[in-house]
């Protein structure tokens, strides 16, 4: 071949090489960034796993421990009853009875309290489906349509939450020429 020509084949031949290997060692590079990110991508993934695991973990210990220190709070109200009844079977006077009862009932309802649940005022406020469930509608002539007038069992709610709602009878406008009573058309006496 011609001389010249060579000389200038070789130039770029070699300049290519050097592309090449800068090129290799930028992939390698690349590859090793790779490498790290996809290790630090697995250890946070791990690491959340972990975190996950151990907060399910906490919180089903405190919901357990809640539940034992209610559990404990109600156990001395059962040994109170317990009593109350063995009273009751060894034909203690009514009055003393009804008092120890009523004493039972008071700490629970003290318990209860502690635990944030309160009772839910019914008679004499308007119907709220929310809070109160009806059994019965009684024609009233003495109360506004609408109006619990009474209450079956009481219902509760812990701070906004209804736990249960109280079950009520409701006034609804007494029928012209049909007088409530134990003869009116709900069939259920008035008490």
């Amino acid at each position: 071949g011609h001389p010249e020509h060579d000389a200038e084949a070789g130039a770029p031949e070699s300049e290519g090489a050097a592309d090449l290997d800068a090129l290799k060692a930028s992939l390698a590079e690349k590859d090793k960034e790779i490498a790290e990110l996809k290790d630090k991508y697995l250890r946070a993934v791990a690491e959340m796993d972990n975190t996950r695991k151990r907060l399910r973990q906490q919180s089903e210990d405190t919901i357990r421990l809640q539940r034992e220190n209610l559990m404990r709070e109600i156990l001395p109200i059962v040994d109170n009853l317990e009593r109350a009844v063995s009273a009751a079977r060894a034909g203690g006077d009514g009055k003393s009875i009804v008092e120890g009862v009523e004493m039972v009932l008071r700490s629970m309802m003290d318990v209860l309290r502690a635990q944030g649940v309160t009772p839910i005022e019914s008679v004499g406020q308007a119907f709220d489906p929310a809070r109160h469930e009806a059994v019965d509608h009684v024609p009233s002539d003495t109360h506004a349509p609408n109006t619990v007038i009474q209450e079956f069992h009481r219902g509760y709610q812990a701070g906004d939450r209804i736990l249960r709602t109280a079950r009520v009878t409701v006034s609804k406008a007494a029928e012209a020429g049909r007088p409530g009573g134990e003869d009116g058309p709900s069939g259920v006496e008035n008490r």
